[in-house]
């Protein structure tokens, strides 16, 4: 297939894009500027010039192509929410599939107890954007869209993601720092296995189909003292952290288990990776 991916240069587009090609289909890439074409021109990757504003080029793209992964975001509800309506309305009729990219944080605080698809969300405000956004999506199948919709765990991997930031603190001051006490748990899930599962989601994921794409939950506590060569770490009390990262404070402090049972048993999606502990301690992140 030919697969429209936006986000292609970003952390979560660069795996998927690694792995449709290593599967065999081609990549045209969203690209905003001459750098990222070339970024993308340096990995084999077709260029579709444009943005997620650019709404009448993003609905070209959609409707010319074998299939849409839609990895990218502006982080702004309604440019996000106009953009995948576009491309939604110039694929009605025609079958393809189309992959949303989410996050489990729409589901909200779990409360040490097992989420699954079919909990109702409560996302905390920095994504209440991307609830409307995912039924969009899967409303969608009933206008003939393959229609798919992936809530993915905290991404670690590739030396990035947000667990990335443990490894720079506590680089910059001896100690990972971390919000809240660090008892609350976070689902991760290896970028390169979630990118595994965009492949099996694109290539043979019924329409209206939801997806949570994680692996075993960690307390982040635990996440943080395996980013520190020391062990050590940092409390950032959340009412202080707030004051600097605003809304996203309060996605940093949830406390989260979920179950991918749907992707496993669905489309055969069983995670590879190590596990986010080891790389941290000597795998992608190392120095």
């Amino acid at each position: 297939m030919v697969i429209f991916l936006t986000g292609a240069t970003g952390y979560i587009g660069g795996a998927v894009a690694d792995a449709l090609q290593n599967a065999g289909h081609s990549v045209i890439g969203l690209a905003r500027s001459d750098e990222a074409a070339g970024r993308l021109h340096l990995r084999n990757i077709a260029v579709h010039h444009g943005d997620l504003d650019s709404t009448g080029s993003l609905a070209t793209a959609a409707a010319a192509a074998d299939g849409v992964i839609h990895a990218g975001t502006t982080n702004n509800g309604p440019i996000d929410h106009e953009a995948v309506r576009v491309m939604l309305d110039a694929m009605a009729g025609s079958g393809k599939p189309f992959v949303y990219t989410s996050g489990i944080w729409v589901v909200g605080d779990t409360g040490g107890r097992i989420a699954d698809e079919s909990w109702p969300t409560r996302p905390v405000a920095l994504v209440a954007w991307r609830a409307d956004v995912e039924q969009l999506v899967l409303e969608s199948a009933a206008r003939g869209v393959r229609s798919i919709v992936i809530r993915p765990g905290v991404v670690y991997g590739r030396g990035g993601g947000i667990p990335a930031g443990f490894v720079e603190s506590a680089r910059e001051t001896g100690a990972a720092r971390h919000v809240g006490n660090g008892d609350n748990h976070w689902p991760v899930v290896d970028a390169d296995d979630l990118a595994d599962l965009y492949v099996r989601a694109v290539e043979k994921a019924p329409a209206a189909t939801l997806l949570i794409a994680a692996e075993r939950a960690h307390r982040v506590k635990e996440i943080a003292a395996a980013a520190s060569s020391s062990g050590r770490t940092d409390v950032w009390p959340l009412d202080e952290a707030r004051k600097t990262l605003g809304d996203y404070a309060d996605a940093l402090a949830l406390d989260q288990i979920m179950s991918s049972e749907r992707a496993q048993t669905l489309l055969g999606w069983k995670p590879r990776s190590a596990g986010i502990l080891e790389d941290l301690r000597c795998g992608s992140y190392a120095s």
